[in-house]
């Protein structure tokens, strides 16, 4: 299952979902009619393209669902497993495979699902698939070299074409469409009596795909949901029509010294930063972090204040503005930032008067503050750096 940003579905439940989708999944291959070879061989023989039809098919609406569900906020498209590739041995498995495919008329999965309902020469190319994976196996020591070449990590085909991912979603729906277009003409010249084309009603699956290419522009021009609010947050006009809560550095100390436990300190600059020099209590957590689900929890506890750290006021006062746009509420910011709590707390270059007749009574918190602060954060550094703790992403895929 998709990581929701809600928790719509939890970690305990989602094997149960993935059963009854599998099986789902199955019946929906089954009936049409993706158990039998000669179908499945067809789309190679030109007299049956069901198979990329349908493969098309779900490649559109998977993508153009995850695109949609991370732009209105309920996917964590960050959280989404991504397939390492290498790029050789991807190409030669993917001719090997294919070859399979053409002598025995399924692919893993289909042969399976032809074995499930009794299929005899799926049951044996399952058995030649399990005999392929051992013998690979034993003799991963020898070709494992290749195996680990041409390494390009977790990357993604718009990435790698140097197009935006909306860009991609349009092509690929166009040449979806095309595809359909061309196969339905070929299949109809090949198989003059049984294609499956035959029973297509051109004025329907015209609208049809009036209303894929419709969506593929809509995908086109849809913008990055984290590079729109980020942008929409940090423009000037809209932070000064938006003024945030402010909380002082002398509250911001007091709090920390009595371990206030209804605060909650959250701290946006990058780790290299944070490693450095850290709040006692504070948690790391980058801007762009704020998206996904990993933190969900703790930003939903209303009775807590979250008080946004950053270097300056104006970085906190995005980054709040942020979490209001996400829909986060019981908000502050410090007062003149890190920088100024330093300068008046950790590191004043001289006593700072507030003109008041508490000014004794400041300046001996201070003083008091900084040795309890300083003396928290060495102990923070003597314990190592700070490792955060995030969910692991579900590796799986077809």
């Amino acid at each position: 299952m998709g990581p929701f940003v809600p928790e719509l579905i939890s970690d305990q439940l989602n094997l149960v979902v993935a059963l009854v989708l599998g099986i789902g999944f199955g019946v929906a291959l089954e009936q049409a009619g993706f158990s039998s070879s000669r179908r499945l061989a067809g789309v190679f023989y030109g007299y049956d393209f069901t198979v990329l039809r349908v493969f098309f098919t779900a490649a559109v609406t998977a993508m153009s669902g995850v695109l949609l569900l991370g732009y209105f906020g309920f996917l964590d498209t960050g959280a989404i497993f991504v397939n390492p590739t290498w790029l050789m041995p991807a190409i030669v498995g993917g001719a090997i495979m294919g070859v399979g495919f053409v002598l025995g008329g399924y692919c893993p999965g289909t042969s399976v699902c032809a074995a499930a309902i009794g299929k005899i020469d799926a049951m044996f190319f399952v058995g030649g698939g399990l005999l392929g994976v051992l013998t690979f196996g034993e003799a991963y020591p020898v070709c494992r070299g290749f195996y680990e070449s041409t390494s390009l990590g977790p990357i993604k085909v718009f990435d790698s074409l140097g197009i935006s991912q909306g860009m991609f979603a349009f092509l690929l729906i166009a040449v979806a469409v095309g595809a359909f277009s061309l196969t339905t003409m070929i299949e109809k010249r090949v198989n003059r009596k049984s294609a499956p084309s035959l029973g297509f009603t051109a004025r329907k699956h015209m609208i049809a795909a009036l209303g894929v290419v419709a969506l593929g522009i809509i995908l086109l021009f849809l913008p990055d949901r984290k590079v729109h609010l980020i942008d929409k947050v940090s423009d000037p006009a809209y932070l000064s029509a938006h003024p945030a809560k402010l909380m002082s550095v002398d509250e911001l100390a007091f709090r920390i010294v009595d371990h206030e436990p209804r605060i909650q300190l959250i701290d946006i600059r990058p780790p290299v930063a944070y490693n450095r020099f850290s709040l006692p209590g504070s948690t790391n957590i980058p801007v762009v972090d704020f998206f996904g689900k990993d933190w969900v929890t703790m930003f939903s506890r209303r009775h807590v204040k979250k008080v946004i750290l950053a270097e300056s006021e104006t970085q906190e006062h995005a980054a709040l503005l942020l979490l209001q746009e996400l829909g986060y509420e019981n908000l502050a910011i410090l007062q003149g930032g890190l920088d100024g709590f330093s300068a008046t707390i950790l590191n004043p270059p001289a006593v700072i008067p507030t003109s008041t007749r508490w000014d004794k009574d400041v300046i001996r918190f201070r003083q008091s503050a900084r040795t309890e602060i300083l003396e928290a954060i060495e102990k923070g550094k003597q314990g190592g750096s700070k490792e955060i703790k995030k969910e692991k992403k579900i590796q799986g895929g077809c």
